[in-house]
């Protein structure tokens, strides 16, 4: 999902050295995987009113204005570091347009779970299943996803992120512990603590 750290990596040296052109390309080379990011995020009824694009558009000028910052001391490789601005603006916009419903929710953690998935849910759940779609089920993919959504909002927040960060965006595990702040022992555990929840939750037997 993300894109490659190679050419990620060349466009900064560019960009540190003051090429303003690998400086442009550098931030819109990540467009893409943020709408992504910030689309599997965003509650349904924000959607309604909150355009992916805005909030992306708003991280890319943010992280344009810290870009400087950030290549003298970059703490994380660039793309969590630019998931981790997306992370802010999107409980900013949870809060901001629930406000006015005078709900109390703590999103610190708990991001929305991906309400908009796509084929990507029928993937995981295969393999989750450890077994493949036949074609009629494939053919039921609206009702595996609602499924699937059930299952995963009843996860820990922090084990849903990790099945998000790692189904989803595709992230590794030592990305996924560096995003969340966890050992790279504990962001394995909580991975597979939480397939092992999300095979109850699905209905399939487990090994235990």
């Amino acid at each position: 999902m993300w894109p490659t750290a190679d050419k990620t990596e060349q466009l900064i040296l560019d960009a540190k050295g003051g090429d303003s052109a690998a400086r442009d390309k550098l931030l819109e080379r990540h467009r893409d995987s943020l709408r992504r990011m910030v689309e599997m995020r965003l509650d349904r009824k924000i959607r309604r009113r909150v355009d992916a694009s805005d909030v992306v558009q708003d991280v890319l000028v943010e992280a344009n204005r810290r870009l400087a910052d950030y290549m003298d001391n970059p703490k994380m490789p660039f793309h969590l570091w630019l998931r981790h601005l997306a992370h802010d603006r999107i409980i900013d916009a949870h809060r901001r347009h629930r406000a006015s419903q005078k709900r109390s929710v703590d999103l610190e953690q708990n991001i929305a779970a991906p309400l908009n998935v796509d084929q990507s849910s029928i993937n995981i759940i295969a393999q989750i299943c450890d077994r493949e779609l036949t074609p009629a089920a494939a053919a039921t993919m609206h009702e595996l996803q609602a499924r699937f959504e059930q299952a995963i909002a009843q996860l820990e927040d922090v084990d849903r992120e990790v099945v998000v960060m790692r189904h989803f965006e595709q992230l590794s595990n030592q990305e996924v512990a560096a995003a969340l702040e966890l050992s790279a022992a504990a962001a394995s555990m909580r991975y597979l603590r939480a397939l092992r929840r999300l095979r109850v939750l699905l209905g399939e037997p487990t090994d235990e």
